[in-house]
């Protein structure tokens, strides 16, 4: 017999999201899954080269409208790659995006970081990358260009996105316990969305007694926020806090 049945908003009826994750990323699906617990969190690859330099993170720009066409209908898409945005611009990441998902709210993690930063009402930014001297210097340079004042820096200095998928979370929190030694700050940023952290943060933000933000942390916050969904409670540290 044919069933009858009745229908509804589906899963992502109180708010969608999508994310676009970048084929060599391994850690930013696993660290947002309890961000978005109980919440529609549809994910969907895009190509990358696995050394990140400027010319790579570039390139995907032009697979944007592809990937991001491919995605249900949400309400929030968040681009998961922070050297990109800064290199591509987060203009031109919601541009592309929008081709395929027009309307959408698009945010990124570099966009993310910088909201945070207004949010805490931080000026004074202690900085720690994995990346090679280029894509770190263009980072920096686009953070300084918001009115952040970059007080302490360290990097890991690695090219393969791979082998920042592996640093250990206890050297992330040596590293930022370092570079927040440096000099005064009002908050430590670790970027990179395939770099370890939730598991550090609040550790991290006893030892400097000052808030913990990295990619993937102010990205979940930011994508919430967007959606006008209470963030607290929904990650570690001080920003699901706040």
């Amino acid at each position: 017999m044919k069933l009858s049945f009745d229908s509804d908003n589906g899963a992502g009826g109180n708010a969608a999201f999508g994310l676009i994750v970048l084929q060599t990323d391994e850690t930013l699906e696993p660290e947002l899954s309890g961000v978005f617990a109980n919440r529609a969190l549809y994910h969907t690859r895009i190509p990358n080269a696995p050394q990140v330099t400027p010319e790579t993170l570039a390139a995907m720009e032009a697979d944007l409208p592809r990937v991001a066409a491919m995605l249900p209908p949400v309400e929030v898409i968040g681009y998961g790659c922070t050297s990109a945005s800064t290199v591509i611009g987060a203009d031109r990441v919601a541009a592309a995006i929008h081709r395929t998902k027009p309307g959408v709210a698009v945010t990124d993690p570099i966009s993310a970081t910088i909201a945070a930063c207004a949010h805490l009402g931080i000026k004074r930014l202690a900085f720690v990358t994995p990346y090679i001297a280029e894509v770190s210097a263009a980072m920096q340079a686009k953070l300084e260009s918001t009115g952040l004042t970059i007080t302490a820096f360290g990097s890991f200095e690695q090219i393969e996105d791979a082998a920042v998928a592996r640093i250990a979370e206890h050297s992330t929190l040596a590293a930022v316990q370092q570079v927040a030694a440096q000099a005064k700050a009002d908050a430590v940023f670790a970027s990179c969305t395939n770099l370890r952290g939730f598991g550090i943060i609040e550790q991290a933000e006893a030892a400097t007694g000052i808030p913990v933000l990295t990619s993937n942390l102010a990205l979940g916050w930011h994508m919430l926020r967007l959606a006008g969904i209470p963030t607290a409670g929904r990650g570690p540290g001080r920003l699901f806090a706040s």
